[in-house]
């Protein structure tokens, strides 16, 4: 008999081979590739749940404490954590976190750290790759975790179910994450280290902010709407963690029932793809203009003020358009 092939074995949940795929694909490997559009079409299937947050409210230990608990429900876990980039190897600056460390030695929790590569929305064209990958190979929950929360960094709500916004009282990453911006992402609140003796405080504040999200919409569509649930935990001491689980699979029954998760779906694979293709022609863009005189011709005129960054711009897309080639 034949040796099973990677996609073959990944797709029987091997361990081995999940990992392997996962690095072809980090590598940008043309393999790596390759073996995502053999798997894509055994996907769909996982539970996708998105984590961002300021850094430090402790997203990595609430992930670590939900994991558990849903690996004694007897379902499989995917992690994967989205670190910054080290600016010399480019690979995952923290490494794979310390407080999901007692997972590590379980076969139903496949922990994986990966750099954001510097996208500016967090995630990475191999993150969101591995993201298929691990639905591919049988697993049942899919934990996502962004570098952070800001305006740059809230593209996860493009790539999952059910977003998770993870605040903690008495921090001023928090306070500026208040902003309606980013209020409008999730679809469960989390005030993590609940015992702060400002957490009511905060609890008011998010939901002040939540109810002026609500001022230009009418009553119809506030009553036939998720309202967004706020739950205090203590991860560390599991805490508050069985209503989170309630409050995602309550969360899930509601997009269901509602028809929400093939809209929200198609609507993620559609910004994935621009997503890709974006990123791709933005090298391909760099790789060509490393040696192009005409390129540096036009940089010399912005930097003396005799040509605006838009004109030049537009010059440089026309010229691509001309040649006939792609830039991505």
């Amino acid at each position: 008999m034949t040796e099973p092939s990677l996609a073959q074995r990944l797709l029987n949940g091997d361990r081995r081979a999940l990992a392997r795929a996962i690095t072809l694909v980090e590598d940008n490997r043309p393999e790596g590739w390759d073996l995502v559009r053999e798997v894509y079409p055994h996907t769909g299937r996982a539970e996708v749940v998105g984590f961002t947050g300021p850094p430090g409210v402790g997203k990595s230990t609430l992930i670590g404490a939900l994991t558990k608990a849903r690996r004694q429900a007897g379902r499989t876990v995917g992690v994967l954590s989205i670190d910054p980039s080290s600016p010399f190897t480019h690979g995952a600056l923290l490494g794979d976190r310390i407080r999901l460390s007692e997972h590590f030695l379980d076969q139903g929790v496949f922990i994986r750290s990966m750099a954001n590569r510097g996208a500016l929305g967090g995630l990475s064209e191999a993150a969101l790759q591995a993201a298929l990958l691990l639905d591919a190979a049988g697993r049942q929950d899919v934990f996502v975790e962004t570098v952070g929360v800001g305006q740059a960094e809230i593209d996860i709500i493009d790539h999952a179910d059910t977003i998770v916004l993870v605040l903690m009282p008495g921090s001023g990453d928090s306070i500026q994450a208040l902003k309606a911006g980013v209020m409008e992402i999730p679809d469960v609140i989390v005030v993590n280290k609940a015992d702060h003796p400002l957490t009511d405080t905060m609890i008011r504040e998010i939901r002040g902010v939540l109810s002026l999200a609500n001022v230009d919409r009418t009553a119809e569509e506030v009553r036939g709407s998720w309202r967004v649930p706020i739950i205090k935990t203590e991860a560390t001491l599991g805490h508050g963690i069985d209503e989170l689980v309630d409050s995602l699979r309550e969360h899930r029954a509601h997009i269901l029932a509602a028809g929400q998760l093939q809209e929200r779906r198609r609507r993620n694979l559609h910004n994935e793809v621009l997503a890709i293709a974006t990123a791709r022609m933005r090298r391909r863009l760099e790789q060509d203009l490393q040696k192009d005189d005409e390129f540096k011709r036009l940089l010399a005129e912005v930097v003396e003020r005799r040509l605006d960054p838009a004109s030049a711009a537009s010059t440089l897309l026309e010229r691509a358009a001309l040649r006939g080639q792609p830039v991505g």
